[in-house]
């Protein structure tokens, strides 16, 4: 969520007014973030997030996240959802951006999560995916195991600006994958990208899951992994069981895994390390110095990598038992 492109109150106040929202009354850029330019707005009627969508997003997707998005908070689950205009559309222009208002969600995301937060994040997150079924739009995980070798190869030329072992490990670990990733897991919905920022908590209650821009039809359980990858470590990038097994038994409180998903568990947390290593090694690479938001650091994820190849089994993040 940071500011790319500017926005006029001329420009804004024309664009609330096909939604019927009141007066504009003020609006704020939101600093935070990678992919879009955001603005807080208040009007008359109330308090709402404004989306214009940068280069990086595909027009051809955004009815898929708006509509996910409709979707969800229909099932009950606590999410930002898009504000319909007169025609009923929830897409519109602005600035030469596509854009879309959205609803405001109360609470903060927090930046040292306990046991009590990964717990509850698991839960929402299994609700999330009880929550997608049924939704009829599709769209294809573009940062999946198939994309993982061309973005790659995207950068391999300069991948020891980095570190000089890094085209060793990756290229290692992609033969691995692509060699051993868990076929005909349970599908349907992922959040994808469910890291602590996406998910706000009032008094250490989680209020809601945001940022829809990754969502995709991919196994269910590659989302917990994604998101044992994002919460359980610590900033000396240790891995907490405790916090490990707090966001798994919350997830199984809501939706309980299948043998085949609790057994694939570590090739898929190795996946996951892989997706962001390699999308965070592309833009430490590509990013222009005088960007608006600074790249961050991949060899993060190359330590969350190697503690995944020691790993036998869920147990090491710490679920035991039968499914």
């Amino acid at each position: 969520m940071a500011v790319y492109t500017e926005v006029s109150d001329d420009e804004l106040a024309s664009f609330i007014a096909s939604y019927g929202l009141g007066q504009l009354l003020s609006f704020k850029g939101i600093a935070e973030g990678v992919e879009n330019t955001n603005y807080i707005v208040h009007t008359s009627k109330g308090t709402f997030i404004l989306t214009l969508y940068e280069k990086r997003v595909e027009v051809a997707d955004l009815p898929f996240y708006l509509g996910l998005m409709d979707h969800l908070a229909a099932h009950g689950l606590s999410c930002p959802t898009p504000v319909h205009d007169a025609a009923g559309r929830a897409l519109g222009t602005l600035a030469g951006r596509p854009a879309a208002l959205v609803t405001f969600l109360e609470g903060f995301w927090v930046r040292h999560p306990t046991a009590a937060h990964c717990a509850a994040v698991g839960r929402a997150m299994a609700e999330m995916h009880l929550g997608g079924d049924g939704f009829a739009l599709r769209r294809e995980n573009a940062l999946g195991l198939s994309g993982w070798r061309p973005l790659y190869e995207r950068f391999s030329a300069r991948a020891s600006e980095i570190d000089p072992d890094l085209s060793a490990l990756i290229e290692g670990e992609l033969n691995h994958l692509e060699a051993s990733w868990p076929q005909n897991l349970p599908q349907g919905i992922i959040h994808a990208d469910l890291f602590p920022d996406n998910v706000f908590f009032l008094d250490d209650k989680l209020s809601g899951l945001i940022d829809f821009y990754f969502a995709c039809n991919d196994a269910l359980a590659y989302d917990i992994a994604v998101s044992l990858n994002a919460w359980c470590f610590e900033k000396d990038l240790s891995f907490n069981i405790t916090k490990g097994r707090a966001f798994l038994r919350g997830y199984e409180a809501v939706r309980k895994l299948t043998p085949a998903e609790r057994d694939a568990m570590p090739t898929l947390a190795r996946g996951a390390a892989m997706r962001f290593l390699l999308t965070r090694a592309y833009d430490w690479l590509h990013t222009p110095k005088d960007a608006l938001v600074s790249p961050k650091n991949p060899i993060e994820y190359v330590r969350r990598l190697r503690f995944h190849q020691g790993v036998r089994s869920i147990a090491d993040y710490g679920l035991n038992g039968a499914s």
